[in-house]
């Protein structure tokens, strides 16, 4: 019986995706549920299991795009599998055939450079202008490099002369090209600004410092700084519900929850997960939902629906060593919050002068539905929240704000 594999719906809204790469060959035996291939969309990459065991007829190339729906293989379901073999993974196909390499033979021009000589004028005339013989081709006899040779030759405006000058050409996925376009999209049809602030970060040190240990023994993850920012947006979001809007068409949308769009970078670029109904959790349940979605980013194991929607994103170009940056709006949503890395720096504390780990924040918002008073406010409200967390995002109660 021949099976025919159709590319699945990853999403309502998608109607096309990318076969980014085979993992089996043409003609390899494959189980159920196995991985044969990797598809592109334009929010995630996914794995396409097998939906029965056969032989594989491949109807569709790398780089292929194919409607949501078509035939990309055929399974052949009455194929034995052949004995003492595992269906073969294209890596292994590759280790076994290493790539072939060429060696072109040099072209008659390239023979006689190597092979031509500069005659003692012409060797002046180059010395002069700093060109090496190597790159000037000859016209005298055998390649010989003549004294015309010489005065005719350009100089290279200071670039070194016979260094690498190569250049590669490669497709960009589809992902890639999506997030291109919501970039674009993003700067040409919103009221962009952005403002900035900086958080004095020592006393979320101190907190940690004090309850990590604790809090990763009792929870299993990590007491990081994402579960600070997370609650403190929420805070501000509630405070300031016009951040926490969005345009559509000539109204606008407010939402009365909090998800939280959190950018990862991925294998195939950038992701951004979504927390979703951050109002509702706890320190350790932002913690874990932020290693669930970075894990699964990482892994590839990302759904389109995990990735939809979201009303506010938090960005983290700190783990990069980022001082400073303006970052673009996530459409169709109104803010985006950057953090930074954290450096130690001398600030002006009651007239005197301490160092302490500050770090820059940045929010970028649409100015079409958010006035300057209120991107102001919120930033500031976020920075008073992560300047003093023990009040206004733990209620005075450390232990019970993180769980212990």
């Amino acid at each position: 019986m021949i099976l025919e594999m159709k590319v699945p719906s990853p999403g309502e809204s998608i109607t096309e995706v990318e076969i980014a790469e085979w993992l089996v060959q043409d003609g390899d035996y494959v189980e159920k549920d196995q991985a044969i291939a990797e598809v592109d969309s334009d929010k995630a990459t996914l794995e396409l299991p097998a939906e029965a065991s056969g032989t594989i007829t491949l109807k569709a190339e790398e780089g292929d795009a194919v409607e949501v729906g078509a035939i990309v293989c055929l399974i052949d379901t009455g194929a034995a599998k052949p004995e003492g073999s595992d269906a073969p993974a294209k890596e292994e196909k590759k280790e076994e055939s290493p790539a072939k390499v060429e060696t072109q033979p040099a072209t008659s021009n390239a023979q006689t450079y190597a092979t031509g000589t500069a005659s003692p004028a012409a060797k002046k005339v180059l010395a002069e202008k700093g060109i090496d013989a190597s790159a000037v081709s000859g016209t005298g006899k055998d390649g010989r490099i003549t004294k015309d040779d010489a005065v005719k030759a350009v100089p290279s405006m200071g670039t070194p002369t016979g260094g690498n000058r190569g250049t590669t050409r490669s497709k960009m996925s589809m992902l890639r090209r999506k997030v291109a376009e919501r970039l674009v999209e993003a700067k040409n049809t919103t009221a962009m600004l952005t403002t900035f602030n900086e958080v004095n970060m020592t006393p979320i040190f101190e907190l940690r410092k004090q309850y990590k240990e604790d809090f990763k023994a009792k929870h299993g993850v990590s007491l990081g700084f994402m579960s600070f920012f997370s609650l403190a947006v929420v805070r501000a979001l509630q405070m300031y519900p016009a951040v926490n809007s969005m345009i559509d068409g000539k109204e606008m949308l407010s939402y009365d929850f909090v998800d939280i769009s959190i950018a990862v970078s991925g294998p195939k670029g950038l992701m951004v997960p979504v927390i979703r109904n951050a109002e509702n959790l706890s320190f350790r349940g932002i913690e874990s939902e932020v290693k669930r979605l970075a894990l699964r980013a990482r892994d590839g194991q990302i759904t389109v629906d995990e990735m939809t929607g979201g009303t506010f994103t938090i960005t983290n170009g700190g783990v990069f060593g980022s001082m400073l940056s303006t970052p673009i709006i996530n459409p169709p949503q109104s803010g985006i919050l950057g953090m930074h890395n954290i450096i130690e720096r001398p600030i002006a504390v009651n007239g005197n002068v301490e160092i302490h780990p500050m770090m820059y924040v940045a929010l970028s918002y649409d100015h079409r539905i958010i006035d300057g008073k209120e991107s102001v406010g919120f930033l500031v409200a976020v920075k008073e929240a992560l300047e003093n967390p023990e009040e206004l995002l733990m209620d005075n109660n450390v232990k019970k704000a993180l769980e212990l």
